[in-house]
């Protein structure tokens, strides 16, 4: 199938600061913008147009001045209901937005709003009633608001879609498709910002927006990211927490994670599978059977995790692979485009991190430098963003479950409500909450799959020329 998505055909030249209208110069200075960002220059004219488009832009690019500011011609405070509706992946984001939003339409009449999950609906219902012309929120809350009747689409004239690569890897993607069956008849302007477009970002783009067009402020032809290269420096012994904090961050759909010697692959292997990860290692120091017990996961796409060094590794193609880690830096230059050309195959995105400590800072930059590559600095990921990050995926799959819950299991579950109220004002009773959370959480995204020699079933399955689903972070949607 070809994922290609067109660039415009009728180009628009870009726009500068003084040519904006009126309205959206007093807007931008409200909003301390003195002068348009390149994605803002490039992409506004083709909104203010009404050209559904799809747009490559990093987090902190300004790509929020994009969508927000010609909103202030395209929408009628005389109307109040929803207008625009913006999605995003996270809450922090939607407050984010949010916030850029009411600076921008101050003293224009028109209102806007936040609504995300974990928090209570009473604020965000009066928001609603009120009328609230734009809506900024995370899919999985907006789809509650859109069963309870709370928020209606039926005079809605722009639809947003921001850092979709991010609601994929989020889980949002049922709610995306849930979300059609509350859309009006008439067509919606639909934009999609992204800050990389693997397949999946451009097969959402087809399925969502109507003929969409590309713009990408790296070339003028439509093109996917390639492998993404990047390096986080952690001090003292930190390297192992340090990659378990990156997978839970990254939530990867495969990764293979190199490193220098057999005893650390075993030591890295033992890590993960602790941690709950569905992970396995191949060294020069298997069995032959081991080797082909590991080599049968990979085969059949059911193992998320494998730990290799590079000999072992050589020959292996895993289906998917969407990460390469880098426990340490290679022992020779020319191993690093082995290990990072892994992912990012076939026009597919990848991403490459390398963990380094001060000392080994420098033989990442020799690296870089040797072959003219793009090679990012990331801070490695803190408890707190970590702990952030899982609460939001959390919170998607709590309550995608909930509304799936028919009368009677609802009514079942009211059994629990003392219980549930003595354990949150009971400090002392919070291990057993955050046990059941955590349990549910490594259940759904971090499951082992079955291993071939322990799964009397997979024996009939080959047999029989059946196919096993590929496990991991993000499940392989049917289309």
């Amino acid at each position: 199938m070809n994922n290609s998505i067109p660039p415009p055909v009728d180009k628009l030249s870009d726009i500068n600061f003084e040519d904006l209208p009126e309205c959206l110069r007093l807007a931008a200075r409200r909003a301390d913008w003195n002068t348009l960002m390149p994605v803002q220059a490039r992409g506004i004219p083709y909104l203010l147009a009404g050209r559904n488009m799809m747009i490559q832009a990093r987090t902190g690019s300004g790509k929020t001045g994009v969508y927000l500011l010609p909103l202030l011609e395209r929408l009628d405070p005389d109307q109040d209901t929803c207008q625009a509706l913006i999605l995003v992946p996270t809450r922090e984001l939607a407050r984010q937005v949010w916030q850029e939003a009411t600076i921008i339409c101050e003293g224009t009449d028109l209102r806007s709003t936040a609504i995300y999950g974990g928090v209570g609906y009473g604020p965000q219902i009066k928001d609603l009633k009120r009328g609230a012309h734009i809506v900024v929120g995370t899919p999985g809350r907006v789809i509650d608001h859109l069963i309870k009747g709370t928020l209606k689409l039926n005079r809605l004239r722009t639809l947003i879609y921001d850092e979709a690569d991010r609601m994929l890897s989020m889980g949002f993607y049922p709610d995306m498709c849930e979300m059609q069956r509350y859309l009006p008849r008439h067509e919606v302007h639909t934009c999609m910002f992204s800050a990389t477009f693997p397949e999946s970002v451009m097969r959402t783009a087809k399925e969502f927006i109507r003929q969409p067009e590309f713009i990408s402020l790296s070339s003028d032809h439509v093109h996917v990211t390639d492998t993404e290269h990047i390096f986080c420096v952690i001090p003292g012994m930190d390297k192992d927490r340090s990659l378990v904090r990156l997978i839970e961050i990254e939530n990867p759909e495969a990764a293979l994670i190199f490193c220098n010697t057999k005893a650390r692959v075993h030591y890295i292997t033992v890590v993960l599978q602790r941690f709950g990860y569905d992970a396995d290692e191949l060294s020069a120091d298997l069995s032959q059977l081991q080797r082909e017990r590991v080599l049968s996961r990979v085969r059949a796409g059911n193992l998320r995790f494998l730990v290799a060094t590079d000999v072992a590794a050589r020959g292996i193609d895993i289906p998917h692979l969407s990460h390469v880690f880098l426990y340490e830096p290679p022992e020779d230059i020319e191993s690093y485009i082995h290990r990072a050309g892994r992912t990012g195959r076939a026009g597919a995105a990848g991403t490459a991190i390398t963990l380094v400590n001060p000392v080994e800072k420098p033989t990442i930059q020799r690296i870089a430098a040797h072959y003219n590559i793009d090679m990012q600095e990331r801070p490695k990921p803190t408890d707190d963003e970590v702990a952030e990050t899982v609460a939001e995926r959390l919170t998607v799959l709590l309550e995608a479950r909930l509304r799936k819950r028919d009368k009677l299991q609802t009514e079942r579950s009211r059994r629990f409500a003392p219980l549930a109220h003595t354990l949150v004002e009971n400090e002392d009773e919070l291990p057993i909450i955050t046990m059941l959370l955590d349990d549910y959480y490594q259940r759904s995204l971090h499951a082992t799959a079955p291993r071939p020699d322990d799964d009397p079933s997979v024996k009939s399955q080959k047999s029989s020329g059946a196919k096993r689903r590929p496990r991991g972070g993000r499940r392989r949607r049917k289309k």
